[in-house]
């Protein structure tokens, strides 16, 4: 199984200073970072999980909401990650890559990369 903790990990501490964040800082741009983020993350769970179905967009909930939206959506792609790397799943994914060299990246990299995203989201907040 794929271990996701440095998502949640990520996801959990930018969520909390958000939590933690005064009104003030929220809207000089920090709530819409966290928004950003929080909808691109829903929408990479959302292509795992339903590939082929047009992805909902999350809605904005407020900058007091943000947060928890993040954290779930966070939540949420980990788990999606984590689903789509069972053992079924990972032959499958072996037998493209052997037939498809040039195939898309496989979970572990879609990990990194959200890890990556919530970084740099949390880097622009000031966080």
């Amino acid at each position: 199984m794929l271990d996701t903790t440095p998502l949640t990990a990520a996801v959990d501490r930018f969520a909390d200073r958000l939590r933690a964040a005064p009104q003030s800082r929220l809207q000089r741009g920090a709530a819409a970072e966290g928004l950003a983020l929080a909808r691109e993350l829903s929408v990479r769970a959302q292509r795992i999980e339903e590939p082929g179905r047009e992805p909902r967009i999350m809605p904005d909930a407020g900058a007091f909401a943000v947060a928890d939206q993040l954290a779930v959506a966070g939540h949420d792609l980990a788990k999606a990650l984590e689903t789509s790397c069972t053992p079924v799943r990972e032959r499958q994914a072996e037998r493209e890559r052997e037939t498809a060299p040039s195939a898309e990246a496989g979970p572990e990299t879609g990990l990194d990369e959200a890890v990556r995203l919530v970084k740099a989201a949390a880097a622009r907040a000031g966080f």
